[in-house]
């Protein structure tokens, strides 16, 4: 990768409870993961069920693993695969873990202890052979992971609270934005500002907008939302990402072409794809 380069590959985008099976096996049915090269840095974000097969992925390749890892929120369906992560338990490997959402009640460290631990989990969190390191920050905070690479934050709107990220390099920019719910006729300003001009967007596209109504309170969107977010704030492409989990492929199909009429350039992650810019 070239020192400007910007891509993320999606190792989960389904929403909620993993879902593999025939029915799923086009778009996937693991849970939000995320990996980012920004300018040769390496960024992992949420640890979904895709952390398995990301994991495995980076196991094989043999190299020492050097990332910083960010966290939307902790609801287990963005945090369940963590236990799983191989390169948690080589000593090879750094990993600083990020988190805004908990603080001052809680700390990131704290919480994910809490899940691995009797009677929920056989082994702690202590049994991580790599230097893990966890770091709270501030909502809406400012991140320079390396030189050249800028991370932007801001808050959305979910129950326990979440964190968008905008990850930006040499001109670059890409968007995570999932686990947020919209208020319909009144755009989330918090997004509008962190998405403006974005070369990319992946926003929670969980329901439709028949769907949504039936779902207030939930903390997530829809696909018509986020192209509404997207034509205001100028941004280039949308990803629909966090898909539900009685979304089928033959439902994802129809909600693609949809979109893409709609605004033109417009995908559906899938599991496996990777997008450079």
């Amino acid at each position: 990768m070239t020192s400007d380069q910007l891509s993320v590959k999606f190792w989960g985008v389904r929403g909620s409870i993993p879902c593999p099976g025939p029915a799923t096996v086009r778009y996937g049915g693991n849970t939000p993961c995320l990996e980012v090269h920004a300018a040769g840095r390496l960024m992992f974000f949420d640890a979904g069920t895709g952390l398995l097969p990301l994991g495995n992925a980076l196991a094989a390749a043999g190299a020492p693993v050097d990332a910083d890892w960010y966290f939307t929120h902790t609801h287990f369906d963005h945090i369940q695969g963590l236990p799983f992560f191989s390169p948690l338990y080589d000593k090879r490997n750094t990993l600083r873990l990020w988190a805004s959402h908990l603080a001052p009640e809680m700390t990131l460290k704290e919480v994910l202890s809490k899940m691995m631990q009797a009677p929920l989990f056989p082994i702690p969190i202590e049994i991580f052979g790599a230097d893990v390191k966890f770091n709270d920050f501030a909502r809406m905070s400012t991140l320079e992971p390396a030189p050249g690479v800028r991370v932007r934050t801001t808050m959305l709107n979910h129950p326990n609270r979440a964190t968008g990220y905008r990850v930006e390099v040499a001109g670059k920019s890409l968007c995570y934005v999932t686990d947020t719910e919209h208020v319909p006729g009144k755009p989330d300003e918090n997004i509008l500002g962190l998405i403006a001009g974005a070369d990319l967007v992946i926003y929670d596209s969980t329901y439709t907008d028949d769907e949504f109504p039936a779902h207030v309170g939930w903390g997530h969107s829809t696909w018509q939302e986020g192209v509404r977010l997207a034509d205001r704030a100028g941004a280039k492409r949308l990803v629909i990402f966090h898909h539900d989990p009685s979304h089928d492929d033959a439902f994802m199909d129809r909600v693609a072409a949809a979109a893409s009429a709609v605004r033109p350039g417009t995908i559906v992650a899938r599991e496996g794809e990777t997008i450079t810019l």
